[in-house]
């Protein structure tokens, strides 16, 4: 196996991943709406948004990961940087979309505090 191969294949093991993270973190999060929803607890659906979020946050970081492994080392092309450029942009524009979503917050923000928390 040359150094291509094993590039090729590690971004495709990291792509896997993300894809795994996606899938299984959207039917756990289902699945734990739904027994919350069964118990009758309150904000099923806003608890069920946060964990679906986060999961689709994790798997967008290990995509954008593989692309970055596959582009830079495989084919450092104008083209494919180019390219890279363009769905690293779009997917860190959703990932701080999901994260202001998620928390209320940017990325970049503090965290508010309760008052008498050290």
């Amino acid at each position: 196996m040359d150094f291509n191969e094993a590039v090729e294949l590690a971004g495709k093991s990291i792509d896997a991943a993300g894809v795994a993270v996606l899938v299984v973190g959207a039917v756990v999060a289902a699945a734990r709406a739904a027994q919350s929803a069964r118990t009758h607890q309150p904000n099923v659906y806003r608890r069920f948004r946060r964990q679906l979020g986060r999961s689709i946050l994790l798997g967008l970081e290990l995509l954008v990961a593989a692309d970055i492994i596959r582009t830079v080392a495989v084919t450092p092309t104008l083209d494919s940087v180019l390219v890279l450029a363009l769905i690293v942009a779009i997917r860190t524009f959703l990932s701080f979309s999901l994260e202001l979503e998620i928390t209320g917050r940017w990325p970049w923000q503090k965290a508010v505090e309760a008052p008498g928390t050290d």
